[in-house]
């Protein structure tokens, strides 16, 4: 059995020591345990400090691509090299690595293909007022909509199986985190959650680099969510609650009509006609979207099979 640690890197030459002397080398349940680190693009010497550190295996990207695209090629990274289970963790350090064993226990014992690490966010001193609340709505929408009981969906600590490590796909390009634990819940993988405890904060966040920004990009990235993962809801709530207005405005001008009031309501039929229209579409689109989900969940696996079928061949060579 082998783990992999893997690490997200952009200019973390400066915390990445610190990380990586708290990271473990033997780990109770694996015959090997290794350490992977992607580049992203760094402009400092993350590359090389990971060497000197005797980081295993290094991603190197030429071009800065973002922590979505870095965590999903750091997974295929890891399967390439024989990974049984991934533990992903942040360079700087936030995540306590002795939590690492009880992250993976779930796998070990095979109740989960995927278990995050919840913080204690209301104790976080580092986080403000409005990240704290983002981050709770964003977990509560990640909830309802994979049908799963994660308490902190931004949690990028996390350990993945093999297996469930093929079956993720991101299509995100801001973060992995809500988007992988949404796919995870539909796919019917076991994912569950363990408390974790978090160390003094080492730099600001690369995410947060402003609080109207982040407000901007975390409402962005829930309707964006929502939309690709229930597209039907979506777009059927919106269509049955334009063509209802619609019929509504539509009585409403029957009724005056009909005592001879009608003449001076005119506006209110075509308003009428352009809601009832318009929802109607709406409603057309849920139907075609629905379809189009249905399809995506066939490409997902056909991707599954062949992702399967390379790693398994180049592991027998």
């Amino acid at each position: 059995m082998k783990l992999i640690i893997q690490i997200p890197c952009y200019n973390e030459a400066g915390t990445l020591p610190v990380t990586l002397k708290a990271l473990p080398r033997k780990v109770r349940g694996f015959d090997r345990v290794e350490w992977l680190i992607i580049n992203d693009g760094s402009d400092d010497n993350t590359a090389d400090v990971a060497k000197k550190h005797g980081v295993d295996h290094i991603v190197n990207f030429k071009k800065n691509r973002g922590l979505a695209e870095v965590f999903m090629a750091g997974l295929d990274a890891c399967i390439s090299h024989g990974a049984d289970v991934i533990v992903n963790t942040d360079a700087d350090n936030q995540y306590c690595a002795d939590d690492i064993p009880a992250l993976i226990q779930p796998i070990l014992e095979g109740k989960a293909d995927y278990v995050i690490g919840a913080r204690p966010i209301a104790e976080i001193k580092h986080f403000s007022l409005v990240k704290k609340l983002l981050q709770k709505f964003g977990s509560y929408v990640v909830r309802r909509v994979s049908k799963t009981d994660i308490p902190d969906a931004p949690s990028g600590f996390r350990a993945i199986s093999r297996d469930a490590a093929l079956k993720l796909n991101v299509f995100n390009s801001y973060t992995y985190t809500l988007e992988t634990i949404i796919q995870a819940g539909r796919k019917n993988m076991a994912i569950t959650w363990i408390p974790i405890r978090i160390n003094e904060d080492l730099r600001p966040s690369r995410l947060v680099k402003s609080v109207p920004m982040y407000i901007k990009k975390s409402i962005i990235t829930i309707v964006r969510i929502f939309v690709v993962y229930e597209p039907f809801v979506f777009f059927i709530n919106i269509g049955l609650f334009l063509f209802l207005c619609g019929t509504a405005i539509g009585i409403r001008f029957i009724y005056f009509f009909t005592t001879g009031f009608g003449q001076g309501h005119v506006q209110s039929l075509i308003l009428s006609s352009i809601l009832m229209v318009i929802g109607f579409m709406f409603i057309l689109a849920a139907l075609i979207v629905d379809l189009l989900a249905v399809n995506r969940k066939l490409m997902e696996d056909i991707q599954y099979r062949i992702r399967k079928m390379q790693h398994e061949r180049t592991g027998k060579k």
